[in-house]
């Protein structure tokens, strides 16, 4: 075929067979030199292992910290229950924040590959100043002495929280980049590849959960019975297994280009269309500026069709007369591409879905906060063996596991049997279901609350009724989860600009961030109104005083509020069209 320059030069003109029915991808994406890449010698299943395997190993080192992290603040840095909550729901919140720092990096400069590895090796760091927190004499925190509990040095505070956020900041570059990167390893101009990319998503999030459910059963009860200087020393292990198994893979990758910063496009689209506020939008959608050819002017992207909607930010692509007139048409922040504009218009689009993902995301994060506190005073035993509260969320990963493979190889068959659709469910219907589930799951955990309480005999001891209970809670919040979360992952993968793929998942992590804070600012308020007057409060130190219940039933209600919005939201979405 000649030289790998003339190969670029001929796919880019579309004189190189490509495609569905081609040697080579047909959506751009090259190999680690920069190379047209063959779809037989790369990408696909054959590349995924290794990006299973990294997200497996990573997600056993995030969960080795995050199932179990109430426990070690309450336990060893002798926080109270509320504000040991809110600790962990403030990490956990900016973990799914920093994301979007990696997203605009990955996007703009680096490309996915590249902000992995680099996220990861802070990442690494990040556990190994934990296990060192937990391990070397001067840096743990003081044991507690009957019932005197000192409180840890500033020294020790530091280097703990140290390494927390920065562990917090590695998956500011892994977790939009990694399911982004699998679903790259597919050509969606193929039919073939695009099918088997939507399956990928349900197994990504299976691997996920392998590794947390390592992580909610034996980590946690290393952390317990053996000790936190291993319970953090074994994570941090298998992230250095995470690094090594995603860089194995490398010759194997099918790469997409940066396309330059998607931040600066959209405000280049925002300035030049109020700067043309005055001009008309014509009729004929042809004569709105849009390269000639084929290829888009955003590197690593293809042309988007143009929409009737939000026709304001149309103003960005009109070509004044003086532009017409020089014929030059270069000034990027006076005129903008079709194609640049209709970015906007999909992430304006794609808003009012994302946001009903907050309040999931906050019903998510009450199995690492409250259903941990609620399972510390219900009776733990199991004949002679003792079962963390923590590792009741093993029942969580185990539902994930049942229902991914369940969804992928049976419910998917009998509904593309009624609905004509390779995917069965749409993704907007997926994660519709998801919502229903998050609102039985909480009133799941406010009955079992209720009558957790009418077991109470001694109120400084914990109620006589098995932790077992929780495990209807957990199970639904799983089912939950392979609806909603993976829906998610889907929705915006398949929604996003081709040039915005890493921003765009890591908008939907973004959900889980504000979800977290949205469960702190809540806990917050309602600890502030039910303690007025000397009150115990909702959610006390002692649950067994307190009405946690009702905590769960406020989660219920403002759940179901939200399916209402989504339903709204999800009927009236229209989908992205590429050219």
């Amino acid at each position: 075929m000649g030289s790998h320059e003339e190969e670029r030069s001929l796919l880019e003109e579309g004189l190189v067979e490509s495609g569905s029915d081609g040697l080579y991808t047909g959506n751009g994406s090259v190999d680690f030199k920069g190379n047209p890449v063959l779809k037989s010698k790369t990408g696909n299943w054959r590349a995924c292992p290794f990006i299973l395997g990294t997200e497996c190993c990573e997600r056993l080192a995030y969960y080795g910290i995050a199932t179990n992290l109430v426990s070690y603040l309450t336990k060893y840095l002798h926080q109270g229950n509320a504000a040991a909550a809110t600790t962990v729901t403030t990490w956990q919140g900016t973990c799914y924040l920093t994301p979007l720092i990696g997203a605009v990096l990955a996007d703009a400069y680096w490309g996915r590959y590249w902000t992995i590895a680099a996220f990861s090796t802070l990442y690494f760091i990040g556990m190994c100043t934990l296990t060192a927190s937990a391990t070397i004499p001067y840096f743990k925190p003081p044991e507690c002495v009957d019932s005197a509990c000192p409180s840890a040095s500033t020294a020790q505070y530091a280097i703990f929280f140290f390494g927390l956020y920065l562990v917090a900041l590695g998956t500011g570059g892994i977790k939009p980049c990694v399911s982004s990167f699998g679903a790259d390893q597919f050509d969606d101009t193929d039919p073939v590849e695009s099918v088997k990319k939507g399956s990928f998503f349900n197994w990504f999030y299976f691997s996920i959960n392998i590794g947390a459910l390592i992580s909610s059963s034996l980590i946690v009860w290393i952390q317990d019975n053996a000790g936190w200087g291993l319970g953090f020393g074994i994570p941090a292990l298998f992230m250095g297994f995470a690094i090594a198994s995603f860089f194995s893979g490398t010759s194997l990758y099918r790469f997409q280009r940066p396309g330059g910063s998607p931040i600066t496009r959209m405000c280049q689209v925002l300035v030049a269309s109020f700067r043309k506020c005055n001009l008309d939008v014509p009729d004929d959608s042809n004569l709105l500026y849009e390269l000639p050819d084929k290829s888009s002017a955003i590197q690593g992207s293809r042309k988007l069709l143009h929409t009737d909607e939000l026709k304001c930010l149309d103003k960005a692509a009109v070509i004044s007369e003086a532009e017409s007139e020089r014929g030059d048409y270069s000034n990027v922040w006076s005129l903008c591409t079709v194609t640049q504009v209709e970015e906007l218009k999909i992430l304006i689009r794609m808003f009012p879905i994302w946001a009903t993902g907050i309040v999931f995301a906050a019903v998510y994060a009450q199995m690492s906060t409250m259903f941990v506190e609620q399972g510390m005073v219900m009776d733990t035993a199991i004949g002679s063996f003792t079962i963390p509260a923590a590792s009741l969320s093993t029942f969580d990963v185990i539902s994930v596991i049942f229902w991914v493979p369940m969804y992928d190889r049976v419910l998917v068959p009998v509904a593309k049997m009624f609905t004509g659709k390779d995917r069965g469910f749409t993704e907007l219907q997926r994660m519709g279901v998801g919502l229903f589930l998050s609102i039985l799951c909480m009133s799941a955990a406010a009955i079992v609350e209720i009558f957790r309480l009418s077991y109470v005999v001694d109120t400084e001891a914990a109620a006589p009724m098995s932790i077992l209970w929780q495990i209807p809670q957990y199970f639904l919040l799983g089912a939950a989860e392979v609806f909603t979360f993976i829906g998610q992952l889907e929705f915006f993968y398949d929604q996003s600009p081709d040039a915005m793929r890493s921003l765009c998942t890591a908008l939907s992590l973004l959900t889980t961030a504000l979800g977290n804070y949205l469960s702190s600012f809540i806990l917050t308020v309602v600890t502030s109104l039910t303690t007025q007057g000397g009150q115990p409060g909702w959610i006390p130190d002692n649950l067994n005083i307190g009405h946690l219940d009702y905590f769960f039933w406020l989660l219920a209600a403002l759940s179901f509020f939200n399916l209402v919005v989504y339903v709204f939201c999800a009927r009236i979405y229209k989908s992205k069209n590429a050219s």
